[in-house]
């Protein structure tokens, strides 16, 4: 029967030739770290520094676990590990970085152990009863080191981001509450302004209200909604990082920084919505210059977004002020825009099936310039099913519908975004 006592002395014996190596292995290790995950290595100074000492000390704790017999699920992280957490943490980098360069570091310093024990063991039983006691060892080790050191990443993560969000928040209303010129503000520093919110203020905005209808999102909703933010800026060729600041947990105001005051398509909008949640809805202004411009697109994007919370689940998934910007003005006023639409609609304005297809058939058929053979294409219906239900919405109306053509068309396009909620 193999001795315990032997297993342990010969563990101990590996572990002190491999103490007696901690500061080459050190260096080996960020080698390592240097080809397998270069973000941690090609950083500054000061952050290289606290991750050679992180391995460092925890390549020491490690190896005393081994020389003294210590249970490793008791040893605490070394400090300079529990900093090194919370430094990534404060850069954004992904915890999955850091926990895979401790899966490496294990891998690589039993290879070491194995190494210092070939050739030496003679006895495959013992050299077995070794490798199964440095793995369990290990895997326990480095099982509860990388709890704190994660558990201390997400900590401060979570503080870093409440305190940039405060930041951010702060700096953005007073932007937004503040009168001033085109490039700075009466009270506010433009400059320390753009360093505290890494967002550049004399370009081009596109300002954007993102959102979450579902109360049951499971996941990081404003995770989500920055994703998508990040995604669109890419499509768009932005000109940076667009600026996300949090409303609440399921929504928020962005701004785009654009190369160029073009607006984006719907098509360009599908796309990426495309890889959203269905839940998920877009409210955008139109590109702004400057502070001004900042200012203007959101309060743009914010008139849309009242629109299509009136709107509710009928409305289409984004909105821009481009298309409905009439609208959202005159819907400030709920009620107000409902008395309009029955007094320029008249019975066409009641909320039943209908009614409804006489609306949709004569919006398309105005749309199209009065073409019944084009508004039939559109409705994919015979001409004179369009010619029949045209005829019938024009009896409904209070007048004709050559005398005020345009509110026609303005309270029929209302009714289409907004259904129920300007209905009779």
């Amino acid at each position: 029967m193999l001795d315990e006592a032997v297993v342990s002395e010969r563990i101990k014996s590996v572990a002190a030739g491999l103490a007696g190596k901690a500061g080459e292995l050190t260096g080996d290790l960020v080698k390592l770290y240097e080809k397998e995950l270069p973000q941690l290595v090609h950083d500054d100074e000061r952050m290289v520094s606290l991750l050679s000492a992180s391995v460092y000390q925890n390549l020491e704790t490690g190896l005393q676990i081994f020389q003294h017999g210590i249970d490793p699920t008791r040893v605490e992280a070394p400090a300079a590990a529990m900093e090194y957490a919370r430094r990534l943490a404060q850069r954004g980098t992904p915890v999955i970085d850091l926990i895979r360069a401790y899966y490496l570091g294990q891998t690589a310093i039993l290879d070491y152990a194995i190494a210092e024990t070939t050739g030496k063991i003679d006895d495959p039983i013992l050299f077995g009863a070794m490798m199964r006691h440095l793995l369990t060892g290990t895997f326990a080790f480095i099982d509860r080191v990388s709890q704190q050191v994660v558990s201390a990443y997400q900590e401060e993560r979570d503080r870093w981001l409440f305190n940039r969000s405060a930041v951010r928040t702060a700096r953005v209303r007073a932007l937004l509450d503040s009168d001033g010129s085109l490039l700075d503000i009466d009270g506010v520093d433009v400059e320390a302004t753009e360093a505290a919110l890494g967002y550049r203020m004399r370009g081009v905005h596109l300002g954007m209200i993102v959102w979450h209808t579902s109360d049951a999102y499971a996941g990081d909703a404003l995770g989500a909604l920055e994703a998508l933010a990040v995604e669109l800026g890419k499509r768009l060729e932005g000109d940076g990082r667009p600026l996300f600041v949090p409303r609440d947990e399921s929504s928020a105001w962005v701004w785009l920084p654009l190369a160029s005051a073009a607006f984006p398509d719907s098509e360009l909008l599908d796309q990426a919505l495309a890889s959203s949640e269905p839940g998920v809805r877009l409210s955008l202004g139109e590109p702004g210059l400057g502070i001004q411009g900042f200012r203007h697109t959101h309060q743009q994007a914010l008139r849309v977004h009242a629109l299509a919370l009136a709107a509710g689940e009928h409305c289409d998934r984004a909105l821009t002020f481009r298309e409905v910007g009439t609208m959202a003005l005159m819907t400030s006023d709920l009620g107000a825009a409902r008395l309009w639409v029955a007094d320029t609609l008249g019975a066409m304005s009641a909320d039943d099936s209908n009614c409804e297809r006489l609306r949709d058939t004569l919006r398309v058929f105005l749309a199209t310039g009065s073409s019944y053979t084009a508004a039939a294409a559109a409705l994919t219906m015979h001409k004179n099913s369009v010619q029949y239900r045209v005829r019938k919405a024009q009896e409904l109306l209070v007048r004709p519908i050559t005398e005020n053509r345009l509110d026609v068309e303005l309270a029929l396009n209302l009714c289409h975004r907004l259904g129920a909620a300007v209905l009779s």
